[in-house]
């Protein structure tokens, strides 16, 4: 059987943490930042877990 291959937009866009959470970025941060607030875009720059409900379809796709 051959091996899976790992979706190339899911390795962009997603990182393991030490303890094996998934990281993410927040939407909303790449363009049309004028009439965004600086506290928004601060607050749009950290990273974000993805939510327990998306892991299983997360790992699907990075094949771990």
């Amino acid at each position: 059987m051959a091996k899976l291959k790992t979706v190339s937009g899911a390795k962009k866009r997603f990182t393991l943490t030490g303890t094996g959470k998934i990281k993410r970025k927040h939407a909303y941060h790449s363009h049309i930042l004028t009439k965004k607030t600086k506290k928004r875009k601060r607050n749009l720059d950290h990273f974000a877990i993805v939510d327990a409900d998306d892991v299983k379809r997360v790992k699907e796709m990075l094949v771990l």
